[in-house]
């Protein structure tokens, strides 16, 4: 069984090849939905879109094992590149944040919730779509 390390919570948890990663979180007490607003964080553990990937509040950040999660979904990607705070917590790890409801584990990850702006850092000032 694939093992999921979250390194905020400093907790690991095993759970079914397939498994969806914001369900398993849940079971496990891991409180997955947050804000860029922290004051907010407990309000969006009871509001939000129930898993559908439109609330953003459940986004992470894959420290390791991007290649045993499942592919971006359409509306994942769509989500990550229109919502406001999503795509200012993405700039500069982009391919890195995902919506744990979108996601299928395949395999051993590494996972950081509640991923923060990087206000003061070389990638919050970089471009967003560098020219090709």
């Amino acid at each position: 069984m694939p093992k999921v390390s979250f390194v905020n919570e400093k907790q690991d948890i095993e759970v079914e090849v397939g498994a969806n990663l914001r369900a398993e979180a849940r079971k496990a007490g891991i409180a997955i939905h947050g804000t860029v607003m922290s004051f907010l964080n407990p309000v969006t553990n009871v509001l939000n879109c129930r898993g559908n990937g439109l609330c953003g509040t459940c986004r992470v950040l894959v420290k390791k094992g991007m290649e045993n999660l499942s592919p971006k979904t359409t509306i994942e990607k769509i989500h990550l590149a229109a919502h406001p705070e999503t795509r200012l917590v993405s700039i500069g790890q982009e391919e890195e944040i995902r919506l744990a409801c979108q996601v299928k584990v395949q395999g051993d990850c590494t996972i950081e919730t509640h991923p923060q702006l990087n206000w003061h850092g070389e990638n919050f000032w970089q471009k967003p779509y560098p020219n090709k």
